[in-house]
């Protein structure tokens, strides 16, 4: 994690660093999808689809990574530290 965050501290952001960051991303996002809708008292005229299009990324990675990610077009920003991804 001390290396990811003197990476990161720098300009140039290896594309590792950037591949575990979108990985972790996804990942988190999946199960924030599937925590909620597991919820009970979930409408029965609901068609099930999940409301999560937008979370705060982990914090094992920078802001400057996110940032990154978000110049390169591989996220979007929703505002108020909360990313998503593009075409959602």
């Amino acid at each position: 994690m001390e290396e990811e965050d003197k990476q990161a501290a720098g300009e140039d952001v290896s594309p590792e660093i950037l591949r575990r960051a979108l990985k972790a991303f996804k990942k988190r996002l999946k199960l924030t999808a599937l925590d909620e809708d597991s919820r009970l008292g979930r409408g029965a005229l609901s068609g099930g689809a999940t409301g999560t299009c937008a979370i705060q990324p982990p914090n094992q990675f920078s802001p400057t990574v996110w940032e990154e990610l978000c110049r390169q077009g591989r996220l979007r920003s929703s505002g108020h530290g909360m990313y998503e991804l593009p075409g959602r």
